[in-house]
């Protein structure tokens, strides 16, 4: 990679705008299902799924529906994305009220 290339491609991820929203787990087997909020829904996924992975996540239900099912039985699904310049300020209290209102949308477990 040429020098202005990746002074492009770091330009590029600085400017990078958060994507605020509400993302859900789904185990198929199970039938059950997770609900969280990210200040960043791009890297949440990645995240989640290593922790999974390490056995290291905080939510034992999803872990054990995890270690029970396998990564192949989830899937993880965005359910909103919150658009900050709409919302203004409070895009965070916001971003936790249509949290609890999906979770309880869907019947999940918050996360």
């Amino acid at each position: 990679m040429e020098r202005s290339d990746r002074k492009a491609a770091i330009a590029e991820y600085r400017e990078r705008k958060p994507e605020p929203g509400i993302y859900a787990i789904r185990c198929q087997p199970s039938g059950e299902a997770w609900v969280g909020r990210a200040p960043n829904l791009p890297a949440i996924r990645n995240r989640l799924f290593f922790t999974l992975k390490l056995g290291t996540t905080p939510q034992r239900s999803l872990q054990d529906a995890w270690n029970a099912h396998g990564e192949e039985a989830f899937a993880f699904e965005v359910l909103e994305v919150l658009d900050i310049e709409k919302v203004g300020l409070g895009w965070e209290r916001e971003l936790k009220k249509r949290h609890a209102d999906w979770a309880e949308r869907l019947g999940a477990t918050a996360i």
